[in-house]
């Protein structure tokens, strides 16, 4: 099973040819299961130019398996605790989204396709399975 991020598929719906979104696209044609969550989720809709765009991405993304997270406090501790342990390594994280995203593929044992480098610096400290 995929969690899909936010990074590839801004690619592949803008159409960009970019490794992931043909990845992706893979994934499609082959009915490979795929989710994302409720943060990629708001990521995307929060790229929409207006509110006709708003409503086409809400309906496609609202009819995708969802892959909730926890909803405890230890999630957002479990998050952090990434976003710590990469700082010691030296390893910078851009955004602390990216921390909770790794953390629900890591709560569902999900594979995270994703095109952004955080990632590959969240790898080095958790056993994140991913494709980029």
């Amino acid at each position: 099973m995929y969690l899909i991020d936010t990074s590839v598929l801004i690619d592949y719906l803008r159409g960009e040819q970019t490794k992931p979104a043909e990845k992706f696209q893979t994934l499609i044609d082959q009915g490979i299961p795929f989710g994302i969550n409720e943060i990629i989720y708001m990521e995307v809709l929060q790229g929409a130019r207006d509110y006709k765009e708003f409503k086409i991405l809400k309906d496609y993304l609202s009819s995708q398996k969802f892959y909730n997270l926890r909803s405890e406090i230890a999630f957002y501790e479990d998050a952090a605790s990434i976003y710590i342990d990469c700082r010691r390594k030296g390893l910078i994280i851009s955004s602390s989204i990216n921390c909770l995203i790794a953390q629900n593929a890591l709560d569902h044992d999900l594979i995270l396709m994703h095109n952004d480098k955080d990632y590959v610096s969240i790898s080095k400290v958790r056993p994140l399975k991913f494709v980029n």
